[in-house]
Parts: C-alpha cells; structure tokens; sequence
C-alpha cells in the first residue's frame, strides 16, 4: 500500500497490520524506527525487528537506526527541569496525528459479543477479523502519535524550541533576572556580560574586539568578592571571540576581569585588565 498525503500535502503513514512480522514481511520496518525508539512493543515484537534489521540491506539498516536515533536524541532533549514546554505543544502535536478511524455502528456490541463463546465457526472468524481491525488501528494510531511527536519536537534540527530550552546560554541570557553590563575594552570594542543569579553563571559577548597579539590570548577571572585569589574562567583566543563564554559558579563573585596572557594562559593574572564588569550579584 502507498503513501497518501493530506490536505496540506504531508504525507500520512501507511496503514500497519495487526502484527509487527506482517509489518516486517511488508519492508516497513524503518516506518517503525519511531515506536521501536519509544519502546511502544513489546519484547516479542523487539526481538523480531532486530533480527530483520540485522539481516537488512546496508541501506534500509542504516535508515532504521538514523530514525531510531533521531527520536532517541529528540525525546532525551525535550525537556528541563527549569523550564516549562508550552503549553500548546500537546494541540500541536495531536493536529498532526491522522484522525483514528470511527467505530462503525454496532462496535460495541461486537466487542461484548467477543467476550462470549463463539456460538459458531462463521461467528469466530467475524471475531477474529474485528480484533485484527482495531488492533492494526491501534497500532496506526500508536505509530501516528510516535511520529508526529518526534516530528512536532524534532522536526527543525531536534526543533528550535527544544534546542533553545536546552542551551545554557540562552537561558542565562533569557532569564527572568538576567541583567546586562556593557564595558569598553582596551585596545577598542566593548564585552557585555548577561547576568542570571538564578542560573549562577553569566555569558560573555565580545563585539569589535581585536584578536589578542601574537602569541597571547585573553583570559577570563572571577575576582572573588572577598578580595582572595583571582579564579580562571578559560581564554579566548581569536576564533573564540566571535562566541559566546559561558561562566559558572558567579555567586561569591565581585566582577569578572579579562586579561591579556602568554599563550596557554597564566596562573594569575596579568595586570592591567583590559576589561572588567561588576557582578553585583
């Protein structure tokens, strides 16, 4: 059976048998990388894929295990534990799924009929042919929801929500007590440093700064508010100016200072700064 599009010409999934060996026997084994992935089988129904997939051409294999993959990564990036999904991403997820067939008139009959002996062969095969009809729209449904929620998480690159909320950089940068410092550095350009006490870091953006002399780099310090040693915070060397640092553990920090240092940085730092921005935290 083929595939069918939709109004809005995306494609729809084919329809699936009762049984995961009908499935297999059909080639569709790549169209269950999604619900093998969500671990929606049991492990009959594993054990059976995985010895198609080992026996598979090249190909067909290495399609499964991309798909298996990229739902695995998608669903391991989906969520934090600071941050909330919005709160239409189940609509967003479900007016994606293909609408689950009706049930025809007298359904509910025939399953309480299904509970009873079968009075007769011809009763018997109705039976089994109305289990294996639910049963393959279950399994549609099923494979649909898996699908459309890899689709509606992951569709954009693992989807550009999720690799927002996951990035601590921009959670720092979007927190709701972010705060922003911008300060001259010497030799021309400025560094703004976004400030989150509730994340306990802060992120560095360097704008027009010219890269470090030859041989030197810059080298990032939290001055600790208690007037002790200085604490490395990593360099920057000229690729790493055009992006953004990310600095943790700012909590007992009075400013962050940047240095100009030897290649491979120093134990201490270098004095003048060429910038430094209170933390105020």
């Amino acid at each position: 059976m083929t595939d069918t599009n939709d109004s809005r010409g995306r494609q729809l999934p084919r329809a699936f048998a009762a049984d995961i060996s009908t499935d297999l026997a059909a080639g569709r084994a790549v169209e269950l990388a999604e619900i093998y992935a969500l671990d929606a089988i049991s492990d009959a129904e594993r054990e059976a894929i995985d010895a198609y997939v080992s026996s598979a051409p090249e190909a067909e294999r290495a399609s499964f295990n991309e798909r298996v993959r990229q739902a695995r990564e998608t669903l391991a990036m989906s969520f934090t534990a600071e941050e909330e999904p919005p709160a239409d991403l189940f609509a967003r997820i479900v007016s994606q799924l293909p609408a689950p067939a009706a049930e025809p008139a007298g359904a509910e009959d025939a399953t309480d009929a299904a509970a009873e002996p079968a009075a007769d062969e011809l009763s018997a095969a109705r039976q089994r042919r109305e289990v294996r009809r639910r049963t393959g729209g279950l399994r549609n449904w099923l494979i649909g929801v898996a699908a459309a929620a890899v689709i509606a998480l992951g569709g954009v690159g693992i989807g550009a929500y999720m690799a927002n909320q996951n990035d601590p950089l921009r959670q720092v940068i979007e927190a709701q007590d972010a705060r922003q410092a911008t300060v001259d550095v010497s030799g021309g350009g400025t560094a703004t440093v976004s400030i989150s006490s509730s994340h306990d870091a802060l992120v560095v953006r360097m704008k027009d700064v010219p890269p470090p002399p030859a041989g030197k780099v810059y080298q990032m310090w939290l001055i600790p508010k208690d007037g002790s040693t200085p604490v490395s915070q990593g360099l920057m060397d000229a690729e790493a100016l055009s992006k953004p640092a990310l600095v943790k553990g700012i909590g007992s920090a009075a400013a962050l200072g940047i240095t100009v240092e030897p290649a491979g940085g120093s134990a201490t730092p270098t004095l003048p700064t060429v910038a430094a921005a209170p933390l105020n935290t």
